[in-house]
């Protein structure tokens, strides 16, 4: 059997579709690259880190095959010797390329790309939702008579994958934030392309400690631009902490995880629908969505975000949405994806189908982390012992109280510039020579170095901390985690070291330790108690 693919998104398609012949040693498959694609190099990479074994181009139009598959009608696929089926590239049909085929018509339903000497060469039409049997008929009748609704495998795949998210959200350090998913198609009127600031932009004005935001693109935009030139293009904000998705299988994981979803026109955004998550759109038009598509309609009723200001209130008024309605004109037959085209698969192999179920596979857990930031623009609001402390990256334009940086991993004009320097404890040398910090001597070095600093902290651990204050002294700092619902939720120990420093520098009543200080931090609340140091805490080896 042949699997046939265009572009890396297309063979990722495919590669939810292989568990249809899971256990079937009778079936052996194999890849080929159809030729003519401006991102074949990217679809030739992705296809390497498949494993898969892959035929030229060349052999693969010399022999029959008993069934091809392919997620895309684009190419010299009417070569190929063989019953071909052909899945949806995406979700709902909703894009049409300028200059390719027939005026605004997706390649999936364009008699340009499905006929042949006007006659259809697919045997099957595998579609998702019989709204797409229905554009398909009124466009080409004859491909029609050879499509029959199945499911989609990939939102299968989502659906299968809800039980992981704790997991999923684990990996990604989100802890008790909320994490907001920017995606973006490829093409001029994509996201990424019309507003390449709205990363740096959103990350700027989102307060570190309760929003976390990641960026998934269509894999054609990898292909383009390639990683190491994305990297680039959006470092200031990865700096900030923007987790960039990998283009296979992480996008899933990362709707599963997250908790709300920015798009423009590409279908990503009709997956996250179907599994709850509000939608807010950022697309500003153009010729490329179809009108009545199913992403045309959510469209127009989700709220639209026109400034990253606006992205809190555009976030409480897609949160009042059932947005899972607006899924139900791409998707039908969840569930049933897998076991509907292996029966079609197989009937047009001509053999019985294995007796094991054919299932989604979960998703794998995400390898793309956030940086952790070096440095922070901290707001500190201030009530007797209570502080809350806001914190955004350096280069935001908020308004703010103090600078905060890790030393040395911030940049010298951080370092140079804040109040607050912090330091965490890392893991001991397993080299036979070593010379180390403890925590009293590094906190005295930086206050001896950096005229501007007011606090040095050591980071001991989660729940631990050496602070010195140039007027208030040398204080152990012991936080208290969270404990709700079974569940143990900790702050970042240099956040709760802001909380100090802006309380100490407010103070004008004298005081004695031990003080309790009350900690809001995003959303959690933490006790921090500061105490004379302790001799264990001054002696720790950082």
């Amino acid at each position: 059997m042949l699997l046939a693919v265009r572009s890396a998104g297309a063979l990722h398609r495919l590669l939810d579709v292989v568990p249809v012949f899971e256990g079937d040693a009778r079936v052996v498959l194999r890849f080929t690259l159809v030729p003519g694609s401006e991102f074949d190099l990217g679809t030739l990479a992705a296809l390497e880190r498949s494993d898969a074994r892959v035929v030229p181009w060349d052999e693969a139009v010399r022999h029959e095959h008993d069934l091809i598959l392919t997620a895309s009608p684009k190419g010299a696929l009417r070569v190929l010797s063989g019953p071909r089926v052909v899945l949806p590239h995406g979700a709902g049909f909703n894009k049409t390329v300028g200059d390719e085929g027939s005026p605004h018509l997706p390649s999936g339903l364009d008699p340009h790309y499905l006929l042949t000497d006007g006659e259809p060469w697919a045997a099957l039409h595998a579609l998702a939702h019989d709204e797409q049997l229905t554009r398909l008929t009124a466009y080409c009748p004859s491909a029609a008579d050879r499509a029959t609704v199945v499911g989609d495998p990939t939102l299968d795949r989502l659906l299968n994958s809800i039980r992981h998210r704790e997991s999923y959200r684990s990996a990604l350090g989100t802890g008790e934030r909320r994490l907001i998913v920017l995606t973006s198609t490829w093409g001029p009127e994509s996201l990424l392309t019309r507003r390449p600031e709205l990363p740096r932009e959103l990350i700027s004005r989102l307060p570190h400690d309760a929003y976390q935001l990641a960026l998934v693109l269509h894999p054609n935009e990898y292909s383009r631009t390639g990683s190491f030139d994305l990297s680039r293009q959006l470092a200031p904000a990865l700096a900030a902490g923007l987790v960039l998705a990998g283009p296979h299988e992480e996008w899933a994981a990362l709707l599963v995880a997250g908790d709300a979803v920015v798009t423009d026109h590409g279908s990503t955004a009709l997956y996250a629908a179907a599994l709850g998550r509000p939608v807010i759109g950022a697309y500003d038009g153009g010729s490329e969505l179809i009108p009545g598509s199913p992403m045309a309609q959510m469209l127009a009723k989700v709220p639209h975000l026109t400034e990253a200001a606006d992205l809190t209130q555009a976030l409480r008024a897609a949160e009042a949405q059932d947005s899972t309605g607006f899924a139900d004109a791409a998707f039908a037959l969840r569930g049933q994806a897998l076991p509907r085209l292996r029966r079609e698969c197989y009937r047009l192999l001509g053999i019985h189908p294995p007796t094991v179920p054919a299932t989604p596979h979960p998703l794998p857990r995400p390898v793309s982390t956030a940086q952790s930031p070096s440095a922070f623009a901290v707001r500190a609001d201030i009530s007797g012992l209570r502080i809350g402390i806001t914190r955004f990256p350096a280069f935001t334009s908020e308004t703010v109280n103090h600078l905060a940086a890790e030393q040395p991993e911030a940049e010298q004009r951080q370092i140079q510039s804040a109040s607050v320097l912090w330091r965490r404890a890392r893991p001991a040398s397993t080299a036979p020579h070593t010379s180390s910090w403890t925590a009293a001597g590094w906190t005295a070095r930086m206050l001896e170095e950096s005229p501007g600093c007011w606090t040095a902290a050591a980071l001991l651990t989660p729940e631990r901390c050496l602070l010195r204050h140039r007027s208030a002294g040398v204080l152990s700092v012991r936080i208290e985690p969270c404990r709700t619902g079974g569940r143990i939720l900790r702050a970042d120990p240099a956040a709760v070291v802001s909380a100090a420093h802006a309380w100490l520098g407010s103070t004008t009543s004298p005081w004695r330790a031990p003080v309790s200080l009350l900690c809001d931090i995003g959303p959690l609340t933490v006790r921090a108690e500061l105490t004379p140091a302790a001799e264990e805490d001054l002696g720790y080896e950082l």
